[in-house]
């Protein structure tokens, strides 16, 4: 008898977003289908442990910009113009009032808009990533040792930085990564320089060896060394150190959308993989809710995947 053609997981794994995100997506669906096709863009994730104002210079002549700093810049116009419209607001409902009122609210509001905190950022400034405009396809060169043998930047998919921001690590927090590596997170976390204590935790003995490389590359001897790494499995961490952490990061595994259409290696639309595939979303609520059993009252938790099914994300959430 003859046997059916294999058909590569990552026609499986287009196939599959082509039937579920296009009814999620509906007219997105086209746009956000040739994003996930196209060549992966990378970010420099400027290592602070290395002399980078050099490095720093060569990116700016190279036309990259750091998104967080400008993402902040940003933030803070938005809320310098919402204080501005409020005071405008203030000025159209006095109008009934008399010229002395009227003098009085504006001067108020106006001193309330000038001595408004400016919005801080959610993280420490140390972190800085460059990322090229958008429709410039240019790579990175690879990243540098410098005289003290430490590589000054990451590449990473710029994305993935967004987790750490979300975090909001504050000085002398304990801070988890529970599926830590290959490690641009833990690293990111790092950057910040604040941090009280951090564990980076994963399963993948292979992958925490990844980890350790990355640590080893871009961070000194006497930072490395206050990293606690593990290999445990993630979703026993509220038993092991519950109660523990003031932020938790639980980066879950998932479909990882890009690689599967995009990388035959390790596809998890392999079929061979077809039950660990479906049995993602239950091992997504298990170590969810073991960064929570492992954080410590008032404290946050950040979950994050690479995938746009709602099944991995709102799903699990509720």
């Amino acid at each position: 008898a003859a046997t059916a053609p294999r058909i590569p997981p990552t026609r499986l794994a287009l196939h599959h977003f082509d039937m579920n995100y296009s009814l999620q997506l509906k007219d997105l669906w086209p746009s956000v289908r040739a994003s996930l096709l196209c060549e992966q863009k990378y970010g420099a994730l400027l290592n602070s442990f290395s002399a980078v104002d050099h490095v720093t210079q060569e990116l700016e002549l190279l036309n990259a910009t750091d998104f967080v700093s400008k993402a902040l810049q940003k933030a803070q116009r938005s809320q310098r113009g919402a204080a501005a419209e409020e005071a405008g607001r203030g000025e159209s409902r006095s109008q009934e009032g008399s010229g002395e009122g009227r003098t009085m609210m504006q001067v108020e509001m106006m001193t309330q808009a000038e001595t408004s905190p400016p919005l801080r950022p959610s993280i420490s400034s140390n972190i800085k990533c460059y990322t090229f405009p958008r429709g410039d396809i240019t790579r990175f060169r690879p990243a540098r040792l410098d005289a003290l043998g430490l590589l000054n930047y990451y590449l990473m998919d710029a994305a993935s930085l967004l987790p750490v921001l979300a975090l909001n690590v504050q000085p002398d927090d304990f801070v988890l990564d529970l599926c830590a590596a290959p490690g641009g997170k833990t690293l990111a976390l790092l950057q910040t320089g604040i941090c009280g204590h951090l564990a980076a935790n994963d399963i993948s003995i292979s992958r925490t060896k990844r980890l350790y490389q990355v640590l080893h590359s871009y961070v000194p001897k006497e930072i490395r060394e206050t990293v606690s790494v593990t290999s445990c499995d993630g979703r026993d961490w509220g038993q092991l150190q519950g109660s523990t952490f003031h932020k938790v990061l639980v980066d879950v595994p998932c479909t990882t959308d890009r690689h599967s259409v995009m990388e035959e290696e390790n596809n998890i639309f392999h079929r061979r993989r077809t039950k660990e595939r479906q049995m993602l979303p239950m091992l997504q609520l298990q170590l969810l809710m073991a960064g929570i059993l492992a954080t410590k009252p008032g404290g946050e938790v950040v979950y994050s995947t690479c995938s746009l099914s709602p099944l991995q994300n709102e799903y699990v959430i509720e």
